[in-house]
């Protein structure tokens, strides 16, 4: 019994020493904030964390694809296995840290020679026990730190999951946005085309009854096609966006799709708040993926470090064995053993220099790499806050200009009509009117895309509905 305590004592003991490097996060490699005239001021809005997916986004049939993917991507059920992957290496590599204890029951029966020399002997032999095999005392915090560097991999796999759902929850929107887009340039492509076949069919009257001549009739020939030419080109791009949203949601969706709604009504979104640059070191699951990644790297350090020191290992048994199984549990029968070793490499030419020395360089990296990540974070949000303001400042000059290019194209129409103009006027006019709805179509995908991937980069889209726990 006396053994036992010792060796209980012994693995309270293991692990008084860390070599592993203090885990500090490295200066913010940012600004202290986000330019004023992009974050708001004191503009009133949410924080992207406090705002469900569902209550972001507006449109249902979005709402319906999203949802789709999160259960059905694939790329998504991998990186989810890959979390039970990572667990069960944390548990492998914990389980060290204690000793294994295993029991024993063994029974047999030998026919031999007697001891006399006359005739054979049947002897018996019953045994029980319990032991640890060779439980490493961890003094100086190598298998805690293997641990440790195992927990750390397994979070920041958990946190990479996480990075991949807002992804797919990013590329989604944006994907469909791209689908609603083009749907809405072909709806208008496709009203110029019957409206610029109508006006071809009345300049072959004209032509035909002399009024007016081949050059007119041939130009807004020119004006048709290149108005088809466009539509087909929209049309290509709708059906590259729609495949590609079926690879994300993974696969076409069972339900009847809700109506969508038109991308000027996607642009009412909840009003959010940028907050601090440092907010994001919590919030953006990649940063925090990251920083995990810098904890294992640390601990790894302190396990090569600890490599240089004795390796101390115990043995020990306890249990009864004897002749007989009535007898097996007495006194007399009692049985123990209990024996430690050390192990230190005296000449390994240089291994164990070699393992710290990558240790060390792979800390380094990791540092580089948050670092990275972090000044990666804050440009996003950044891009996405200038984009908030100047792509509604796009929008709202294309509205106007649109309104009088379309006003520019009735005069020029009705001017060739009277007679004041040549129909080149009315072939430029209706090229820009043309142009002007497709570009405004185009700022509205842009403005309601930047939306989301602010959104998006500031935390947003972890959690479905309001109150439900993030993963």
């Amino acid at each position: 019994m006396r053994k036992a305590i010792l060796l209980l004592i012994a693995t309270t003991l293991a692990g008084c020493v860390d070599m592993a490097p203090p885990h500090e996060r490295p200066p913010l490699a940012t600004a202290a904030d986000y330019p004023a005239e992009f974050a708001g001021g004191a503009t009133p809005g949410q924080r992207a964390t406090d705002i469900a997916w569902r209550d972001f986004f507006a449109d249902p049939r979005l709402e319906m694809l999203i949802a789709q993917a999160i259960a059905h991507n694939r790329d998504l059920a991998v990186a989810v296995a890959q979390i039970e992957e990572a667990r069960g290496l944390y548990r492998i590599q914990a389980a060290d840290r204690l000793p294994t204890v295993g029991a024993s029951a063994d029974a047999a029966r030998t026919r031999g020679p007697s001891v006399t020399g006359v005739g054979t002997d049947t002897t018996s032999r019953y045994s029980v026990g319990v032991g640890v095999t060779s439980f490493e005392l961890d003094f100086w915090g190598r298998v805690r730190n293997l641990s440790e560097a195992a927990r750390s991999q397994y979070l920041a796999t958990e946190a990479a999951e996480r990075t991949f759902r807002l992804a797919l929850v990013r590329d989604v929107a944006s994907t469909y946005f791209a689908s609603r887009g083009a749907e809405e340039q072909i709806q208008l492509a496709e009203a110029t085309v019957a409206s610029r076949k109508e006006g071809l069919r009345i300049a072959r009257r004209r032509l035909d009854a002399g009024v007016t001549s081949a050059l007119d009739y041939r130009q807004s020939e020119t004006l048709l096609t290149q108005a088809e030419t466009q539509l087909a080109s929209l049309k290509l791009g709708k059906a590259q966006a729609d495949n590609f949203l079926a690879v994300l949601t993974g696969g076409p969706v069972s339900e009847p799709l809700l109506a969508p709604l038109p991308l000027v009504a996607q642009a009412g979104a909840p009003a959010l708040t940028a907050g601090l640059p440092s907010d994001l070191l919590v919030a953006r699951p990649d940063i925090v993926a990251t920083e995990e990644r810098l904890r294992a790297a640390r601990a790894n350090v302190g396990a090569a470090r600890a490599a240089f020191f004795p390796s101390i290992s115990l043995t020990g048994s306890f249990g009864f064995a004897s002749g007989a199984l009535d007898d097996l549990f007495g006194d007399d029968g009692m049985t123990w053993t209990f024996g430690p070793s050390i192990s230190l490499p005296i000449f390994d030419f240089g291994r164990r220099q070699g393992n710290l020395t990558v240790a060390e360089a792979r800390e380094d990296i990791a540092v580089a790499a948050y670092e990275r990540t972090v000044q990666g974070a804050f440009r996003e949000v950044a891009d996405a806050l200038a984009g908030r303001r100047y792509l509604a400042e796009q929008v709202e000059a294309q509205e106007r200009g649109t309104l009088a290019t379309r006003q520019i194209a009735d005069l020029a129409r009705k001017r060739y009509r009277e007679g004041v103009s040549t129909y080149l006027e009315v072939l430029d006019a209706e090229r820009n009117l043309f142009a002007a709805e497709q570009t405004l179509i185009e700022l509205r995908r842009a403005q309601v895309d930047n939306l989301v991937t602010l959104y998006v980069a500031l935390g947003g889209g972890l959690v479905e509905r309001a109150g439900s726990a993030a993963r």
